[in-house]
């Protein structure tokens, strides 16, 4: 099953690579072709889930640009191919344009994904992890002509670029160690070389996943269109991080510092970003903010060797922030605003959208029985059984998510009176973009779709049903959440939301500005950051100027000594000329004739005799 393998990667990668081509021409076939790729996509992901193969070239080394479908892959790869579909049906529905460019990038983009889900070696991994980059950037600045597009882009680029470097220092710390290329080898590794590896992919993993410090690039993010939203920040590019790191945790495990680093900062992030969701206004920001606090929970899974549970909370984190972005990218569409007090009671216009709303909102407040709950509690468990404090931030990090999420339904399900309606619709409606007043029916389809994942997936964390799920991850002897466990997250869950949708939540100005991260590191980084570059441009300007002066310098006095050269050279000349006509008279005495001999003594004679007697 090979070809399924290759068909994953390559069928999105040549009709993205032909739409992008394409250009215009294409816009009226772009929907129809990436649609069907897609699902071709898909049905190949399946087919490789279930046969798991393996696929290798020679790149760099032998071996280099190897793809394998592992536990790990054969869970990730149909979760990406599913939401990919569902994400392109529901932007071929709101017509998304212009359509070649737009449906080209996000595939291209699911082909890099792909990717990165199978590679074994760093050569692949880089490889993908370039792409992926270059494709989101140009995915959140797709509507390039707004003012803020291109800066917010520039800003989720470059933060995650810097990120990356770890990667590139990963991949010099494993030649430098004799390693090898091959991920599974890297925990191998002795010395500081395997403290490099770790903190590289530390440092990439934490960037791609938007945790602390790197938290504030997912804010800018939000000015893409919101199918990208919820491509980029649910199944694809952050849950990259997590990937990674689930992906590497034996070398995060090996070096003694990095798991534990990774798991704080993990719970760091679902308290911190938790917080900052929480009192967001605007609908995306409190999504963004709670798709870096989630994928906190991966983060401290990886940090703790929760495997099995740090998979779950990918794979239901992924259907449920999937179509919670597709909700509000639904009403921004149908409303023309996605602030909070501008969707009032929104469920009343859409039910279906508002209900399927419903089940992705209550899954991310941790609600039993759905997914999130159980996922959440998989990777809590492991916690409670290594470090109780990092089970009770763990559990702060719940109960945040609980209180964002009935944040969000006390907003969408509040009950407005007709003049409410009418004062929201007539002040807050349009304040962003012209609303169309309308949600296709096809648009639909993929939120009841992904609600249904929402309720379901968490399944493969319920300990009755775990084993399968846990024997194809290779983490059979992960500590499993007891039912006392479980009822104490759900009864947390219950309060907090209630208290919620009974008090509301407090407003704190410095969360809804996520703390200031962004200018923090503006003051911590970038600002020093080009300082130093304004210094060492300094610098090298001057020693240009030097460099360029000596220049001169040198080509004056090559001047001037090819000026005393060539006079040399004439003055030789002259001379040689000189000696030259004196050897010719001297060859035209030699006759040969004696008497000429003795004719020309007699007349030297005669010449020094006049000479004595003149002189005398």
């Amino acid at each position: 099953m090979t070809a399924a393998l290759l068909a994953a990667v390559g069928l999105p990668a040549i009709t993205g690579t032909f739409l992008l081509l394409a250009g215009h021409r294409a816009n009226r076939l772009a929907p129809a072709l990436a649609l069907t790729a897609a699902a071709l996509t898909l049905v190949a992901a399946i087919a490789s889930a279930v046969a798991m193969p393996r696929f290798g070239v020679p790149f760099i080394s032998s071996g280099g640009a190897a793809l394998v479908v592992d536990g790990l892959g054969a869970v990730l790869l149909p979760t990406v191919a599913a939401v990919v579909l569902l994400v392109l049906v529901f932007a071929a529905a709101e017509d998304t344009r212009p359509a070649a460019r737009f449906h080209g990038l996000m595939l291209v983009f699911t082909a890099a994904v792909m990717v990165t889900v199978g590679a074994t070696s760093l050569p692949a991994l880089l490889g993908a992890w370039e792409v992926m980059g270059a494709t989101s950037y140009a995915l959140i600045g797709f509507h390039w002509r707004k003012p803020s597009t291109i800066p917010s882009g520039l800003v989720a680029f470059t933060v995650t670029r810097a990120a990356d470097l770890g990667l590139y220092a990963a991949a010099g710390a494993a030649v430098a160690a004799g390693t090898g290329w091959q991920l599974d080898a890297l925990a191998s590794a002795e010395g500081p070389w395997l403290h490099v590896l770790a903190a590289g992919v530390l440092l990439a993993g934490l960037g791609k996943a938007a945790q602390l410090p790197f938290s504030f690039w997912l804010s800018r993010a939000m000015e893409g269109p919101s199918p990208v939203s919820a491509l980029l920040h649910s199944a694809a590019m952050v849950a990259m991080g997590g990937y990674l790191l689930l992906r590497l945790e034996p070398l995060l495990l090996a070096s003694g510092w990095a798991g534990p680093a990774a798991a704080w900062i993990g719970a760091a992030t679902a308290i911190v970003l938790g917080i900052v969701a929480l009192c967001q206004r605007d609908l995306k920001q409190l999504l963004a903010a709670s798709t870096a606090a989630q994928l906190g929970f991966v983060v401290l899974a990886a940090g703790i060797g929760a495997t099995a549970g740090g998979t779950s909370q990918l794979v239901a984190h992924a259907a449920t922030k999937a179509l919670l972005f597709l909700a509000a990218g639904a009403w921004l569409t149908a409303v023309g605003s996605k602030q909070l007090p501008a969707l009032r009671g929104i469920y009343r216009r859409w039910p279906v959208v508002g209900a399927s709303f419903l089940v992705g909102a209550l899954s991310l407040a941790g609600l039993p029985p759905l997914s999130l709950w159980l996922a959440k509690d998989a990777v809590l468990a492991v916690a409670l059984h290594q470090h109780p404090a990092l089970y009770a931030a763990g559990l702060l990090g719940a109960a945040l998510a609980a209180a964002y999420s009935a944040k969000m339904i006390a907003v969408v399900w509040a009950r407005p009176d007709m003049q409410q309606q009418a004062d929201m619709e007539r002040k807050l409606w349009d304040a962003e973009e012209r609303g169309t007043r309308k949600v296709p029916v096809v648009a639909t389809v993929p939120l009841v779709v992904l609600a249904a994942s929402a309720a379901l997936l968490g399944a493969t964390a319920l300990p009755v049903l775990s084993g399968p799920f846990r024997a194809l991850l290779g983490a059979q002897a992960e500590a499993e959440s007891s039912g006392w466990e479980l009822l104490a997250s759900a009864a947390i869950a219950i309060v907090v939301s209630a208290l919620v949708l009974v008090r509301g939540v407090p407003r704190l100005a410095a969360a809804e500005n996520w703390f200031g991260l962004e200018r923090a590191a503006e003051t911590v980084f970038v600002r020093p950051m080009f300082a130093t570059a304004a210094v060492l441009y300094r610098l090298d300007h001057r020693l240009e100027k030097a460099v360029l002066g000596a220049g001169r310098f040198l080509n004056r006095s090559a001047a001037v000594s090819g000026d005393v050269d060539g006079s040399v050279q004439r003055a030789l000349r002259a001379v040689l000329g000189g000696v030259n006509g004196l050897g010719r008279l001297a060859r035209r005495a030699q006759t040969g004739a004696v008497a000429d001999y003795f004719a020309a003594a007699v007349l030297v004679c005669v010449a020094a005799l006049v000479l004595l007697i003149v002189v005398r």
